[in-house]
């Protein structure tokens, strides 16, 4: 069990790995997309699947003391708890799919979707795909003739002709598609991970429902605790790498 444990951990331990590189890359990326995201449905589904550890631990202890009643109430608490987290994801993901706030060329949103968001016009433009984006304008004539020149007073005193203000970054980023690849990918594989979790923790109430653990038996809940632990765990890095980008 430790063996496969360990498996997983180095799993999701490349997968942060990646998550490291590509905002490192490009921080500026994350820093506007994350913003599509709700953090208080994160934190919402954090504490809820905190509660769910603590059933689960609490159900351990039950079968440890041969409390059958109790560590079944546990079992079934555990897995309420998870079906409210993967209820949450859901939400989360349709809206993700409605507005196509999605991977590689299936991203593409309606620029407004994401200004609603908090993100800069000229960042929600520069994200969409090529395909979507809107047809340069003809310069009129007036702008395709050059203004006559200044002064040499008067651009002495302003420093030069031509001299525009600041108008923002330069190159805004261009790849909001893959920080929701990246959130797909982690979520999903972590909400995968949850309703195997759910399997074997329903193995786990059907057996406990027949009286087959006890003081000396109970190996298999406490396997499962510590698999189940581990889902957890890992959603508590991924809540404030993914929700709380700042």
């Amino acid at each position: 069990m430790w063996l496969f444990l360990a498996q997983e951990v180095l799993f999701f331990g490349g997968l942060f790995a990646a998550y490291a590189y590509f905002r490192a890359h490009d921080p500026e990326m994350f820093h506007y997309a994350h913003k599509v995201l709700s953090w208080k449905l994160g934190a919402f589904n954090t504490l809820v699947l905190i509660c769910s550890s603590l059933t689960m631990a609490w159900g351990v202890r039950m079968a440890q003391l041969g409390k059958r009643r109790g560590l079944i109430w546990m079992l079934i608490l555990t897995l309420i708890f998870a079906g409210v987290f993967l209820g949450v994801k859901y939400v989360e993901y349709k809206e993700k799919f409605e507005h196509q706030l999605l991977w590689g060329r299936n991203y593409d949103p309606d620029p407004h979707v994401l200004e609603e968001h908090g993100i800069p016009e000229d960042v929600a433009i520069a994200s969409l795909p090529s395909k979507t984006a809107a047809p340069a304008e003809t310069p009129s004539v007036e702008a395709a003739v050059p203004p006559p020149a200044a002064a040499d007073g008067e651009s002495t005193a302003h420093g030069g002709a031509g001299t525009a203000p600041d108008e923002g970054p330069a190159h805004p980023p261009e790849n909001l598609h893959i920080f929701f690849g990246i959130y797909f990918a982690l979520t999903g594989l972590h909400g995968l991970h949850v309703i195997a979790g759910m399997g074997v923790i329903g193995w786990i109430l059907k057996r406990a429902v027949r009286g087959d653990f006890g003081p000396e038996y109970f190996t298999p809940v406490d396997m499962v605790g510590l698999y189940w632990h581990l889902v957890d765990l890992i959603w508590i890095f991924l809540f404030p790498l993914l929700y709380l980008i700042s």
